[in-house]
């Protein structure tokens, strides 16, 4: 094959989704011509061949899906649970292919590395650095940066200024200026009725990243919503219905696609305004600031500077990376003067979803010891499936009462606060006056509800919580927020109410998405009540 006919075939396969879809599935099944495979194995294809096998992803998982609620033959069904782990085995390695591509940066990429005193200075005393460059980029009339990297934010202010000149297209404007759930809308509008060729614009690519993960969410409740309806029919009458939930697995694969797709926009637009702050003039601009920062923190910290030199100079005697700049070593001795272990200095971590806080508690246990006699003490947990956004949820009371049901839920957090809401809300019913007090294995749900129940606003709580259900259940809850308590309880660790809290919510899921008929439900509910109560003992202390 000739040089140009590949180069052609590389094009076709990056201009027209449907022939890279078909040859990326050809490959996996073996069945791909070499000239094809070839191609495919081109780096300008490694991102677009991930997007590609998303939505072949969920499109698989829709035809098992199918299958199952139809009461196909088993080896129909068999055959297409086979095709499913193999999409879903070759999307993983694609993606891990993308990523390894990405952490091999082009050395043009790379800047300079800062002086080893600067690196030192900026990481042992982060806070006074930070005031030092903050005072230089407001001096020189920039946008404020951080102490590690300030080109993040004037990299923004560059390229803001080199594109200043561009009058954005009406649509854009529009997608760009509208609220956070019209945006969503038109990420819907893009899967369901017709591309959008706006999003890709660089004045909203970084905003559709953000959000094609909640218009994805709203893809996985049409299709549990179209479960529960195929569910609710006997199998005779479910072809209407199983074309709806086709049509849903459909919606969902281009949004799974798009969702990637936007990520893939993302870096690409980074790394042009990489290029930009690290190109004249503003490559010289950057280190302009972190010089003159660095001597506004000597003047601030002289003895602290004194340290620093001193150090960088007796270990730049003998260091074997001298000649590069000792690019690793200034975490190591940033520890030295603040006689701490390395801390990890990492520049390139993903901060967009923070951890939650973990109780401090040596065992990390929900400590009870405050609480009233009087108070009512459960224990709630959550499942969530693969496919759609059916969840199910579980809870189990110190005083031998449970409960569990089935719901929607954006994520595993929305799930368990679910879970949190229905149990408070079932107890407060039942025990007039007393205080409950709800325990959680994820700390996100806990929150969640802290934040929504301390506030007295249930919107404290949208950020964890997507779906009309989960937010109506807070809506509920907060007006009884006085007699509420949730703390976090460590998941998984033997403690009774916690595990038949798991197993009616595991139940429950299984339930709702048809996995086991009524009379195995029922015999299996009865099974984990007995369990509980062979097990029947009052709450520690420390639960």
């Amino acid at each position: 094959m000739t040089i140009t006919e590949h180069t052609e075939l590389i094009r076709r396969f990056a201009d027209d989704f449907t022939a890279l879809q078909e040859a990326v599935l050809a490959r996996m099944n073996g069945i791909c011509a070499p000239e094809v495979a070839a191609a495919l194995e081109h780096a300008s294809l490694t991102g677009p061949i991930a997007v590609a096998l998303a939505h072949a992803d969920v499109l698989a998982r829709g035809a098992v899906r199918r299958a199952e609620l139809s009461a196909q033959l088993p080896e129909r069904l068999r055959r297409l649970r086979a095709h499913a782990r193999r999409v879903r085995r070759a999307r993983s390695q694609a993606e891990a292919r993308y990523k390894e591509q990405r952490a091999r940066r082009p050395a043009g990429r790379s800047r300079p590395a800062d002086t080893l005193e600067l690196r030192v200075a900026r990481t042992a005393s982060p806070a006074a650095f930070a005031e030092a460059l903050r005072q230089e980029l407001r001096d020189r009339g920039l946008p404020d940066g951080t102490p590690q990297a300030p080109e993040s934010d004037l990299g923004q202010w560059a390229w803001n200024r080199q594109t200043a000149g561009d009058e954005l297209p009406a649509p854009v404007r529009e997608l760009r200026d509208c609220d956070d759930d019209a945006f969503v809308r038109a990420l819907l509008r893009d899967a369901r009725e017709e591309e959008n060729p706006y999003l890709p614009h660089d004045a909203v690519a970084e905003r559709w990243s953000r959000h094609a993960r909640a218009a994805l969410a709203w893809g996985r409740y049409a299709i549990g919503r179209a479960e529960r309806e195929v569910l609710a029919c006997s199998l005779s009458a479910r072809r209407t219905r199983l074309d709806a939930l086709d049509d849903a697995y459909q919606d969902t694969a281009v949004l799974a696609a798009r969702s990637r797709e936007a990520l893939l926009r993302v870096v690409e637009l980074h790394d042009r305004m990489w290029i930009s702050v690290n190109t004249e003039p503003f490559a010289e601009l950057i280190a302009q600031c972190r010089a003159e920062a660095l001597a506004r923190f000597a003047d601030a910290e002289p003895e602290v500077w004194h340290s620093v030199c001193e150090l960088t100079e007796r270990h730049q005697a003998h260091c074997s990376e001298q000649a590069d700049g000792c690019p690793h070593c200034h975490g190591a001795l940033a520890a030295v003067l603040a006689d701490a272990p390395p801390a990890d200095t990492g520049e390139g971590g993903d901060d967009e979803h923070p951890t939650a806080t973990v109780p401090a508690d040596e065992d990390r246990y929900a400590l009870l010891a405050d609480l009233p006699d009087t108070a009512v003490v459960a224990v709630a947990d959550a499942a969530v499936g693969d496919e759609s956004a059916l969840c199910g949820y579980g809870w189990a009371a110190e005083d031998g009462t449970t409960g569990h049901g089935d719901s929607l839920a954006s994520s595993s957090g929305e799930a368990e606060v679910i879970g949190v809401c229905a149990a408070a809300l079932s107890l407060l019913e039942h025990h007039e006056d007393a205080p409950v007090v709800l325990l959680c294995d994820s700390t996100e749900a806990v929150d969640a509800v802290d934040a929504a129940l301390r506030s007295a606003d249930p919107a404290a709580a949208h950020r964890t919580l997507l779906f009309p259900e989960s937010r109506q259940l807070m809506d509920r809850l907060v007006r009884h927020r006085h007699r509420v308590q949730v703390r976090w309880l460590k998941g998984h660790i033997g403690h009774d109410l916690n595990e038949t809290a798991d197993a009616f919510a595991r139940l429950a899921l299984r339930r709702v998405s048809g996995r086991i008929p009524s009379a195995a439900a029922r015999k299996e509910e009865a099974r984990i009540l007995r369990s509980l109560g062979s097990g029947a003992g009052p709450l520690p202390v420390a639960a």
